[in-house]
């Protein structure tokens, strides 16, 4: 029955198609491409979702080069252009060859003239511009020259049969590509000229190049059937320059030197692309999205063909695929999210990653070299201003959820962000467009959870496989040998925190084999009773900095340790990221999911039957953590010191 109902469709389509095709054999050409630019005036207002991608292909061709009023004019001018050339196309195939040279210049013959009669086939590299059908109504101005072109079949198969059937009556052969390449590689290299596009998005299969500045996926299949039949390519390009008259322009050939592989030459042929477009904007097919994103993996590390660049452009000169990162809100997390941000900036030489995140990680995430800017996120901020702020910081092509809150994917959705990526949960599936499957509970215990955000660098196709991913940045400042933090108290709650007086009998025993040994204590200020009562046990060799400084302080202070003693807090997981050792207490939570990334860290922790019970505040007798002595904390840290 759905077969039934399909063929129905594809008649009425077709019916319907051939009906309109002769009202417009009775009208006029130029009438024709008048109705066509009235047609497209109106389809820029009805069709919203085709306008806004026409203006983002624009924003992407010539930022820096057009100011939004000019992207604006040229979106609607380009509209009204589709709109005529489409019409006028239609109307083309219904006319006689001479008749459709009467509207046409054509400059370049000489050009596929001097390379037939040198003995070589002719590839003409064919992009959406201008009326393209008159290609396949004209002998390319060379009419001695049998012309072929590469051809995409319609879903209507009637359809499909009458586009084909008109094409070839003026002498056009068509070659199929689901039937392979054998045929139209014969037909080259037997002196014809063969039709290729070449401005199509090319899927995993294709070299990635740029098209103005722009990484996007270009097919290699011109000059690999140039490479196989000595074919010269041949830029060639319709633009409008009038009311149903146009031109047509044959480029020299584009020059392959002798062992040039086919991605570079692919890449110049980008460029050859590029330059035509640029001759008539207005007549390029903007409404198809070419720099596709793809999916899941936008980063490229892991495609067939590579990113090629054409000579003399390096990476830096590329124009940025745009990354919003939504920031984890606790600080420790923020620091196990660094990995991740590191694969996914080495994913694409493009990637340019913004953070969105708490007021108070502004400081940290500014010293990740990575990141390219931050984004303050007040607490009290509505949705609405949240989205506002990230539409002027952008555009962004693609937002990152850490978080798993409905309100992180709400701002991304409103701030018009065209991926969304993130983990599923509850109320928020339906503003995610690219899900990352959530860890299976039943392979095993739960990972370490700085797997959890480099499982989402890994399913959008970054490299996870790197060590450095987790090598402390670079600094100037060196550790003080003698100098020894301790960070005593824990945001969550009490139950993570190891006593005051244990802090206090460890430093003692610290202080007895190192008497050099200073100490310098860590915290917020909601920890500033913590820090008063824990200095006055320490003395004098107590440097009690807790809620003294701010964020980058606070880092600086801690790159002069030698070794942080620390609760599992957010301040663990800084001088972790810093590359300090620490001596990590573990009690009501699970050092497996959450102990320091790096080298040279000791954590002490002591089982008992209901750990972890990641509660806030300990309902039974603290045994977990009043087990842990200060002779194991001094031991600890003597090795790490020496």
């Amino acid at each position: 029955m759905s077969k039934l109902r399909g063929t129905i469709s594809h008649r009425l389509a077709y019916f319907g198609y051939r009906a309109f095709e002769s009202l417009l054999k009775l009208v006029p050409l130029p009438a024709c491409f008048i109705a066509g630019q009235l047609l497209g005036h109106g389809a820029y207002y009805a069709f919203g979702p085709y306008r806004r991608l026409a203006r983002r292909n624009l924003h992407i061709a010539f930022e820096g080069e057009m100011d939004e009023r000019e992207i604006h004019a040229l979106t609607r001018q380009h509209f009204s252009t589709l709109g005529s050339n489409l019409l006028s196309s239609i109307k083309l195939t219904t006319m006689r060859e001479r008749q459709v040279h009467e509207r046409l210049q054509i400059e370049g013959a000489e050009h596929v003239r001097a390379a037939t009669e040198a003995g070589h086939g002719a590839l003409y590299l064919i992009s959406h511009l201008g009326a393209w059908e008159i290609l396949a109504q004209v002998g390319a101005a060379v009419p001695d020259v049998k012309r072929s072109t590469l051809y995409q079949p319609l879903s209507n198969p009637y359809l499909d049969a009458h586009v084909r059937a008109r094409r070839e009556r003026s002498g056009t052969r068509t070659f199929d590509r689901k039937a392979g390449f054998n045929a139209p590689i014969k037909f080259t290299r037997d002196g014809g000229a063969l039709g290729i596009l070449v401005d199509q998005h090319a899927g995993d299969l294709g070299t990635w190049c740029p098209l103005f500045g722009r990484l996007a996926s270009t097919s290699n299949l011109a000059p690999l059937i140039a490479a196989r039949t000595g074919a010269k390519m041949f830029p060639i390009s319709v633009a409008t320059v009038g009311v149903a008259r146009w031109k047509m322009t044959i480029g020299a050939p584009l020059e392959v030197p002798k062992g040039e592989p086919l991605e570079h030459t692919t890449a110049r042929m980008n460029l050859e692309i590029e330059a035509a477009i640029r001759r008539s904007p207005a007549d390029w097919f903007w409404v198809h999205n070419r720099w596709k994103t793809p999916n899941p993996k936008f980063l490229l590390t892991s495609y067939k063909r590579g990113i090629v660049l054409p000579p003399g452009m390096a990476s830096a000169d590329l124009k940025p695929f745009r990354i919003l990162l939504r920031s984890p809100n606790p600080l420790g997390d923020a620091c196990m999210a660094v990995p991740a941000v590191r694969a996914i900036r080495r994913g694409r030489p493009d990637a340019q990653i913004s953070v969105l995140c708490p007021v108070n990680l502004v400081g940290f995430w500014s010293s990740v070299s990575e990141i390219h800017a931050v984004i303050p996120r007040p607490r009290s901020a509505s949705n609405r201003t949240i989205a506002k702020t990230l539409r002027a910081a952008g555009p962004f092509d693609v937002a990152i959820l850490c978080p798993n809150s409905p309100r992180a994917a709400i701002e991304a959705r409103r701030a018009g962000i065209p991926r969304i990526v993130g983990y599923p949960a509850r109320w928020r599936d339906r503003l995610v467009d690219q899900l990352i499957p959530p860890r299976d509970a039943s392979k095993g215990p739960r990972p370490h959870h700085v797997t959890h955000y480099l499982k989402i660098a890994q399913r959008i196709g970054a490299d996870i496989s790197e060590d450095s991913l987790f090598d402390p940045p670079p600094s100037t400042i060196e550790p003080v040998p003698s100098r020894i933090g301790i960070s005593p108290g824990a945001e969550y709650g009490a139950a993570k925190c190891w006593p005051v007086d244990r802090f206090a009998a460890a430093a003692t025993l610290i202080a007895k084999k190192l008497p050099d040994a200073r100490f310098a204590l860590f915290g917020t200020p909601s920890e500033a009773a913590i820090g008063t009562q824990l200095s006055d046990a320490i003395g004098d060799r107590a440097e009690n900095l807790i809620g003294a400084t701010d964020l980058p302080g606070l880092m600086d202070e801690l790159r002069r340790c030698a070794v942080l003693i620390t609760n599992d807090t957010g301040t663990m997981h800084l001088a972790a990221f810093l590359g300090v050792p620490t001596v990590a207490l573990f009690g009501s939570t699970e050092p497996a999911w959450t102990s320091p990334l790096g080298k040279g860290h000791h954590v002490l922790r002591h089982h008992v039957p209901c750990s972890p019970c990641f509660l806030r505040d300990c309902p039974l007798d603290f045994a977990c953590m009043n087990a842990i002595t200060p002779e194991q904390v001094a031991a600890a840290v003597f090795r790490v010191v020496g």
